[in-house]
């Protein structure tokens, strides 16, 4: 299985640093750009959803490949951001782009790590003749989810979709290799709590509070644990990565780029160090996207594709973490 193309879908408006310190001035900006590395980011206008960024992210891809609506027989949709809390997003989208009824589709709900464990599915239905031509959709808005007073969070996420064309055939652009993991004992880390069955929304889950570093969250907003998160990828992503370079013959010195989950710059650069990755193989758009979750390493690997730094021969890997806990990277050949 190969990647043929990426297509991509950004909200129009752009939310910088600027206008959150405007909004916030005991917020200070200048330390928090430091650690997440982010400048800017993409946020979702009132009333769009990320199922309408998806839509525009495949009516690109198809546009410019007209034949391809009628080949495609798989699409997996990844998103936390769903429009309807019963009604998988990816039926809505396979309507919306008319594709043909005799098509698999699927939605998995899953984050930071979906678009690795999107491929590792297409890879089994590829690999079985289930499939031959697959659409990975991943968009998440995860502005809508956090509270505009938690500091933690509001400075890291950007919104944004992507699609990942997925073919059986051989070529450039190769998914070689996979391996995902999983800890669900450390589900809480990074949860909305409310909202679901367990706690259903009620006045009581609306109710704001402030925690010991001034962040404010209702049970209806993200909480994510961040120090809980920066140990679950410095420990886990490493050991992953390593493990897949292994059983694949393979050393840190072999791969032309590593293309990361965009968590934020400490989260990267801690990456980095630990698996001794010379900075210039290390690719990054945060700056100016933030994290846009299932989302960021798509948008990085066509950013990257776009501006050359894959080329035919790169050798590329890629490594996802996130809410699960789960992890999950993927070895690439062009």
């Amino acid at each position: 299985m190969r990647i043929v193309d990426i297509a991509v879908g950004l909200p129009d408006r752009i939310m910088t640093n600027e206008q959150l310190c405007a909004e916030n001035p005991e917020w200070d900006m200048t330390k928090i750009a430091g650690r997440s590395g982010v400048h800017s980011r993409h946020v979702a206008a009132d009333g769009e959803t990320a199922l309408d960024l998806a839509v525009v992210a495949c009516r690109d891809l198809l546009s410019r490949n007209p034949d391809l609506p009628a080949a495609v027989d798989g699409l997996i949709m990844c998103t936390e951001s769903e429009d309807y809390s019963l009604l998988p997003d990816g039926c809505v989208l396979h309507g919306l782009l008319g594709l043909r009824q005799d098509c698999l589709v699927t939605d998995i709900n899953l984050a930071c790590s979906g678009f690795v464990y999107g491929l590792a599915l297409a890879r089994g239905l590829t690999a079985t003749g289930i499939c031959h031509t697959v659409l990975l959709v991943t968009a998440d808005t995860y502005s809508k989810k956090i509270n505009p007073r938690d500091r933690s969070s509001r400075v890291l996420f950007g919104d944004g979709a992507a699609v990942t064309w997925l073919s059986d055939d051989s070529g450039s652009g190769q998914v070689v290799d996979v391996v995902c993991a999983t800890d669900g004992t450390g589900y809480d880390k990074f949860i909305i709590p409310a909202g679901g069955d367990r706690i259903p929304l009620s006045a009581d889950t609306s109710v704001e509070h402030e925690d010991d570093n001034g962040n404010w969250r209702s049970q209806q907003d993200i909480h994510m644990d961040g120090l809980a998160i920066l140990t679950f990828a410095t420990g886990k992503v490493p050991q992953q990565v390593k493990e897949l370079l292994k059983r694949n013959q393979l050393t840190v010195n072999d791969i032309d780029l590593f293309v990361f989950h965009q968590a934020s710059a400490l989260v990267l650069d801690s990456l980095t160090r630990l698996l001794r990755i010379p900075p210039e193989k290390v690719y990054t758009n945060l700056e100016q996207l933030g994290n846009t979750v299932s989302s960021s390493i798509p948008i990085a690997l066509n950013d990257a594709l776009t501006a050359h730094v894959i080329t035919p021969g790169s050798r590329v890997l890629i490594s996802g973490f996130g809410v699960g806990l789960s992890w999950a990277s993927a070895l690439l050949q062009w």
